[in-house]
Order: structure tokens, then sequence, then C-alpha cells
């Protein structure tokens, strides 16, 4: 048998560091930060390498982005010189909503997250409440958010990585 000796700690496990919770895919989030660019720019037509580098997102990934995006109707794509990508439409008329749409995240409700189906306020799973203020949010957030509303505010400078 053995006994537990005082003088040593218990071990701590290690806990995997992340940036945070993505609300969204890593594929939506691509999506999302390549529009932004595009939104940001001059309506020149930007090459997916070109964009690929200004987004930090892989050009082999984010050409299947690129290709959800054009079969959307988001983007409008030219091949040959002086072709690539634009956007199909001002930066005001496209939502968040519509790009999530695309990736084919588009924010639904009413799904349970506890996985009884269907649940609401009079048959609320244990966590309706905090899932509907969450869902309601990101809804909210992914409607009345526009490509215009954050290439106003976005600079052209990549943050540093603190670390």
């Amino acid at each position: 048998m053995r006994t537990k000796n005082p003088t040593t700690r218990p071990r701590k496990l290690p806990i995997a560091r992340r940036d945070g919770i993505a609300p969204v895919s890593q594929s939506a989030e691509y999506a999302l930060r390549v529009m932004t660019c595009l939104a940001r720019g001059d309506q020149i037509a930007r090459t997916a390498i070109d964009l690929a580098a200004e987004a930090s997102v892989p050009v082999h990934y984010l050409s299947k982005v690129l290709r959800r995006l054009v079969a959307a109707g988001l983007l409008s794509s030219q091949k040959g010189h002086g072709g690539g990508f634009v956007l199909a439409r001002p930066a005001s008329k496209i939502r968040f909503a519509d790009i999530l749409g695309a990736m084919g995240e588009a924010p639904v409700g009413g799904r349970c997250a506890f996985g009884w189906g269907k649940c609401d306020a009079k048959n609320p799973c244990p966590l309706h409440p905090a899932w509907s203020a969450l869902s309601d949010a990101l809804q909210s957030w992914a409607g009345d958010t526009t490509l215009a509303d954050v290439a106003a505010g976005a600079t052209h400078k990549k943050p540093r990585r603190r670390g």
C-alpha cells in the first residue's frame, strides 16, 4: 500500500492554451477575414495569393473559401491578367450573416444545446437561458454588422503578437 508523502505537491495537469473560443469555424473566420480585407480596399481585383498573405490564411485553404463566397454571390472573380476577386456588392450591403451563410454557418435559433431536440422557455433544458443569450447575441451581431462597419475601423497594420 502506498501512502502519500505530505511534502510532495499534487501534479498539475497541463492546460491547453488558446487565444479564446471562436464563435464560428475556422473556415467562417477565414471568410470574414478575407471579406474584410476586400472591403477596406478600393475595389481593385486582388489575387488569392495577395489576399492569403494579408489575411494570414493558407492560400490552398483560402481558395476553397473564395469559391464558396463566389458561389454565394458575395464575390466576383475574373481570371487572367488583372483578374482576381472583388466584392460583388457594396460593403454596406454585405452582412456577417451573409458571409456565415455562405460558409454553411448561418446563425439559427431554437437549437437545444443539451441535445433534447427542442427546448424553449416553457420547457427549458439546463443550458437554455445561457445558450439562448449566446444565440441571440450571435444572431444580432451577424445580422446587424456589415463589412462597411468593420472596414471603416480597420487598420492596415498587423497587430504585434505577444509572447
